[in-house]
């Protein structure tokens, strides 16, 4: 059973450690505002807290060994403090992180609610006062939240695949978490998944697909605006198969467009057949409020591959949607996710997906090198492809990626953009994203900090220091209402 120190300090500074998908960054977006809420102050990775909370992430191996990594440095750290380990590494395999501190509370993904719940009561303790237990919920050799958990299996989950990322897989919000006054919200609507693709254990991780109920997310959009928040990304494991009683994605999206005041509604990201006609006509009538901006994986350019993996499409039918997407709403960002080195991929098989991301012309490329995790049918399949091999077929797809974003960026120039400022570069000028998603950066403005605030730019050049960046002139901002009190919120 896991040791807590024993005469816990009450909690007036915090860390919350965010690792891995949106999805993470909106659960633990719930933990801040109860934080604040009690007056506890968020400070960054760097200076002394009396608590921390760990969201973990194995979407590759690279993610879960960052995991283990955070937990170890905040107990260096905060020798002290309470440490809270939540999350997918939490679910597979709590062993690796019980070792790594082993005081540290584990609560696996079905736990989170209990978390918040034992979390709300540990605030309220007075000096001295124990740690509440956690419900039904052991550290390494037991169950965890109910689960059983099979030892010999790696941790391996996160956002959707078993594999080394070579770029934009892992998000680590742990380094400065000092700003509380984020610029856009990620709201989950969805958890959990019910494919199976041969390369992922999401199911096991994260449980069977289930939606959050339609009510609760309109009102976490309004929550979310009146704490001044101007974007809304919607997040799921599986978005697309959102459904409460027989309302689809595209009827929610209507409801939160209908019934909120948010200026800026995106999807985190979206299967292929999940794309619907519905869906796109609610993007393209939504007055620009729905941004123009879709991350949909394609994984393969073989069909071959993709049946191996356990997809629900084929290329001719990703090439399609791209095309139908770009005609609903003309300038359209399309992101796409990318397996190198999946079992059976042969020379002629990376060939045809070269190919198809060139043809394709997307706004940018995730690349993920594909890593055999025991537990998952991929890592029982003939056809292996060596390490070397894999390396240098994620070197020809980054740089792919790289000219695609580059390319996407120089489109824009000359146009006029619609920014929303997220925070200042270290030589003053302000950073933000266009509607399409794309990086654009303003000089220092005379009128104040731009965070938040939605302005009007014309995109004049490329960014020397970064290709895929562009170097705009601010014609007129709109800054953000002033947030209400986080005690109004509740």
């Amino acid at each position: 059973m896991n040791r807590s120190p024993a005469a816990p300090s009450p909690v007036r500074r915090a860390v919350v450690a965010n690792l891995g998908c949106k999805v993470n960054q909106s659960e633990m977006e719930a933990v801040e505002r109860l934080l604040r809420a009690r007056g506890v102050e968020l400070v960054d990775a760097y200076a002394a807290a009396d608590l921390v909370v760990v969201n973990t992430c194995t979407v590759t191996s690279i993610a879960d060994q960052k995991s283990r990594q955070v937990v170890r440095r905040a107990r260096r750290m905060n020798p002290d403090a309470q440490i809270l380990v939540t999350g997918c590494s939490v679910a597979i395999d709590p062993e690796s992180l019980a070792v790594a501190d082993p005081m540290a509370r584990l609560y696996d993904n079905d736990s989170k609610g209990r978390m918040m719940a034992e979390l709300a009561g540990l605030l309220a303790l007075a000096d001295g006062g124990p740690m509440p237990t956690l419900s039904g919920v052991e550290s390494a050799g037991g169950r965890t939240g109910g689960r059983a958990v099979e030892p010999a299996v790696e941790p391996s989950l996160g956002r959707a695949v078993e594999l080394e990322a070579d770029e934009g897989s892992v998000e680590d919000d742990f380094a400065d978490r000092t700003d509380s006054d984020r610029t856009r919200a990620f709201v989950k609507i969805q958890d959990g998944c019910s494919f199976h693709c041969t390369y992922c254990i999401i199911p096991r991780a994260r449980g069977s697909a289930r939606s959050v109920p339609a009510d609760e997310v309109v009102a976490e959009v309004r929550r979310a605006t009146a704490a001044g928040h101007r974007e809304a990304v919607l997040t799921g494991i599986n978005a697309g198969t959102y459904d409460d009683a027989g309302l689809p994605l595209a009827g929610l999206v209507a409801r939160i467009l209908a019934e909120t005041p948010v200026e800026r509604i995106r999807l985190s990201s979206i299967e292929p057949q999940h794309v619907t006609g519905e869906l796109l006509d609610v993007w393209a009538g939504s007055g620009g409020r729905c941004l123009p901006h879709f991350h949909i994986p394609l994984q393969s350019g073989d069909d071959t591959i993709l049946r191996r993996m356990g997809r629900h499409y084929d290329t001719a039918f990703y090439a399609e949607l791209v095309g139908r997407v770009r005609r609903a709403i003309p300038g359209a960002a399309v992101h796409a996710d990318v397996i190198v080195g999946f079992p059976g991929e042969d020379e002629a098989s990376w060939e045809r997906t070269a190919t198809l991301l060139r043809e394709l012309d997307l706004a940018g490329i995730h690349v993920f090198r594909y890593s055999a995790r025991p537990g998952t049918p991929a890592a029982r399949m003939v056809g292996q492809v060596d390490v070397r091999t894999r390396k240098r077929r994620s070197a020809e797809a980054l740089a792919l990626a790289a000219e695609a974003r580059a390319r996407f960026a120089e489109r824009h120039l000359g146009r006029e953009l619609r920014v929303l400022f997220e925070r200042p570069l270290p030589d003053g000028r302000r950073l933000g994203h266009a509607e399409s998603h794309v990086l654009v950066t303003v000089a220092p403005s005379d009128g104040g900090p731009l965070t938040r605030a939605i302005g009007v730019v014309r995109a004049e050049s490329i960014d020397p220091t970064a290709p895929d960046r562009i170097v705009g002139r601010l014609l007129s901002i709109s800054l953000p209402k002033e947030p209400l009190a986080e005690s109004a919120l509740k």
